[in-house]
Parts: structure tokens; C-alpha cells; sequence
């Protein structure tokens, strides 16, 4: 039997895809699962989109492409970035990955040493930690409250900072908890870091175009703070092109030398259909895709008031994404149907045996306290899975 490598044993496996495959398995024996797990828009991938990678394969796109993209495409990130965010960026500060986790585990392995401290605001996506961790980093979590909708304060910055502190990585909107930031919070935040002008800031703006409060902001836009956060971005989200596999880098010219270098000797370049695709996708006004957001924001104020009707589901009103992040600790200690629930994992799992509904303990998020509840599904589903929850609760 072959011996596995220590860096594959520690690993978590990754609690979002776990409990979706734990659901597949639950649907192939007949059971109505109804799956609130996965961070998936439940659309179809516009037309529009489509029909760019159907011309690509007809114009024969088929050759490796360019480590970091297409350089039509990196054009496109371009004029997307100055377009939405304001930023100038140029090719050679652009980096086409396999997906924005691709670009995330290009920035840990070409910026971190071992015992190199990276800021985790809790709650955070659940792969940021193991990336941290395969490549010898240190994550430094720090817990946010519901009370503050999950934000990070400028008082908890500093204090998480040491000398060994390498980086600081969020989301906004944040993946699980839906929270913004406006830009007056991340000033503040960027007022702290001014002290400390070797930390590079990671900006996760995935969710950036399912927004709730108009206006969009990124670390990057300060002149003070440019040329030291790397602005991570992509298409799964707002274009529902999970599938297709293409995320994006905007940063310093030297990362971005970087992680092309090591993505040249891990992946090469991104899959050359989906690129074609994607730069239909960037170069279209985000208006086209308004009709999914308008969509989700029904649904938010839809789940948010069926949670509330339910005793121990404590709520915040999330900003962004598709995601709801309850506090369930009023269930710790009880016992529900015979069974105990210590911590949100038990009680997650508690929810998928006995309301047949797949969510995600905080725990995988760096918050204990709390469960992700996905709402992209159906106005349908959502009404029955809270249905269901409220009777295997109550």
C-alpha cells in the first residue's frame, strides 16, 4: 500500500463539495433531497455566452493557449477592470487561471515561505485555510460577529497583525456570509495596513456583480494600496459558468510574473473554448446578467423571512452573493429527535437525515457558530426546504 504524503493527510477535504456529494449519494437512494449546499447559481449560462465558445470551436480554437490567457482576453479583464472598478491594470499585471481557486493557490505558492502568517477574517471560504496551509503558510483566523454583519473591524486588523504576518485575505461580497464593504470600511482597513507596507492584500471579488446595494468596491482603488493587493476575480459566479472554469488575477507585475512561471509548470494555460467565451462575457455590459441578481435579491428577502419565522435561527441581512449564514447555537446542547447537537456540523447533518435538506456547517467557514445556506434554487424549493426545517426543529 503506498505511503500518502504528509500534505495530503493533514489536508481538509473541502466541506461545501463533501456535503454536496454526501446529497448525490442520498438522492441515488430515492431520498427528496433538496440541495442548499453548493455556491452554484441554479441558471443557465446566456445565450449570448454560449454562442461565443460555439463559434470558437467552429473557428477551430483547439491549440494550447498562452500560460496567462489569450491576449484578447486579458484586454477584455482590462477594460472590464477600468470599466467596473477603476483600476489600470496592464497585460503584463494579468493572469488567466483554471478558476479563481487556481489563482488563489498560484498567489500562496508563489508568496509564502514557511511559518508566514496570512489574516483569515472568520467567516471565509472554506478552501482559503488549506491553501494557506499546503503551501507551509500560517492562517491567523479572526472572528467577526453577526452583530457587525461579519466584517472585519480596523481594531481587530491590528491586532491580528505580528512581524510574521505575510498577507491579509478576504471576500466581498463574502462567501459564506454575503457581506459588503463599502469604502469607507475598507479605507479604514486600508489606514491600518499603511503601518505595515510589506502585507499584500488577496481581494476576492467573485461575487462582485451580486450585489444587493448598487456599488461595488475594491481595496485596489486607493492609490496607496494598489500596487500591493492582488484583485482576484472570474466568471462562476455572475456569468453561472461555474463549469467553465476561468478566474482571473489583476496585481503587481512581479506576482503576476510569478504565478504565470507556476502555472507554467502546473496546469499551463486555461482551457482555450472558455476563454473565447469569457471574453464575449467581460466585454458585454454586466446589465446582461442584471435579470440573475434581480432574481436572487426576491429570493433573499424570501429566505431571510422564513428563517425568522423559525425559533434559534438567528439572521443577518446579507449585502451580496447568495448565501444566508444563520447563528444556530440556541440548538447546541439540545437534543432533536433523540439525537444531540453539540456543534453546527451535528447540526447540519441532523437537517440533511431529518428535513432532507443539504446546507454547510461554519465550521468549514472558520465560524462554529453558524450554518451556509445557499439560495440559489428555486423560489419553490426554498419555500419547502424551510418548511422542512422548521418541522424537524420545532
Amino acid at each position: 500500500m503506498a505511503q500518502l504524503s504528509d500534505r495530503v493527510l493533514n489536508m481538509a477535504t473541502s466541506a461545501t463539495l463533501a456535503m454536496a456529494a454526501k446529497a448525490r449519494e442520498l438522492k441515488a437512494e430515492g431520498k427528496d433531497i433538496i440541495g442548499l449546499s453548493l455556491g452554484e447559481p441554479d441558471f443557465n449560462t446566456p445565450d449570448y455566452i454560449k454562442e461565443a465558445a460555439i463559434q470558437a470551436v467552429n473557428d477551430n480554437y483547439n491549440s494550447y493557449t498562452p500560460v496567462d490567457g489569450y491576449v484578447e482576453l486579458k484586454d477584455a479583464i482590462i477594460n472590464k477592470f477600468k470599466r467596473d472598478n477603476n483600476l489600470d491594470y496592464k497585460r503584463s499585471q494579468i493572469v488567466v487561471s483554471t478558476g479563481a481557486k487556481q489563482s488563489l493557490a498560484n498567489i500562496a505558492a508563489v508568496l509564502l515561505n514557511k511559518g508566514d502568517e496570512v489574516i483569515l477574517p472568520c467567516p471565509y471560504w472554506v478552501s482559503y485555510s488549506d491553501i494557506v496551509k499546503l503551501n507551509e503558510g500560517v492562517p491567523v483566523e479572526v472572528k467577526t460577529s453577526i452583530e457587525n454583519d461579519f466584517k472585519l473591524t480596523p481594531q481587530q486588523l491590528e491586532a491580528a497583525i505580528t512581524p510574521k504576518t505575510k498577507m491579509i485575505w478576504y471576500s466581498s461580497p463574502c462567501n459564506p456570509s454575503g457581506s459588503v464593504y463599502s469604502r469607507d470600511e475598507l479605507r479604514a482597513l486600508a489606514d491600518v495596513l499603511q503601518k505595515y507596507p510589506n502585507i499584500i492584500v488577496v481581494s476576492d471579488e467573485i461575487y462582485e456583480h451580486i450585489n444587493f446595494i448598487g456599488g461595488h468596491e475594491s481595496m485596489a482603488q486607493f492609490d496607496d494600496m494598489f500596487d500591493r493587493t492582488i484583485t482576484v476575480n472570474g466568471v462562476s459566479k455572475a456569468f453561472a459558468m461555474t463549469g467553465w472554469r476561468i478566474g482571473y488575477i489583476g496585481g503587481p507585475e512581479q506576482i503576476a510574473r510569478a504565478c504565470n512561471k507556476m502555472q507554467g509548470q502546473m496546469t499551463s494555460g486555461a482551457n482555450c473554448i472558455a476563454q473565447r467565451a469569457v471574453i464575449t462575457a467581460l466585454n458585454e455590459p454586466p446589465s446582461r446578467v442584471q435579470f440573475m441578481v434581480d432574481e436572487f435579491k426576491v429570493r433573499r428577502k424570501l429566505i431571510l423571512g422564513l428563517l425568522n419565522d423559525i425559533e434559534g435561527f438567528k439572521t443577518n441581512e446579507p449585502e451580496g452573493a447568495f448565501y444566508v449564514f444563520p447563528d444556530v447555537s440556541y440548538f447546541f446542547g439540545k437534543t432533536l429527535k433523540g439525537q444531540k447537537i453539540e456543534n453546527a456540523t451535528d447540526f447540519s447533518l441532523y437537517l440533511l437525515e431529518h428535513a432532507n435538506v443539504a446546507t454547510v456547517t461554519g465550521i468549514a467557514f472558520g465560524n462554529p457558530d453558524c450554518i451556509r445556506i445557499s439560495y440559489a434554487a428555486s423560489q419553490e424549493q426554498i419555500i419547502e426546504a424551510i418548511k422542512r426545517i422548521k418541522e424537524a426543529v420545532s
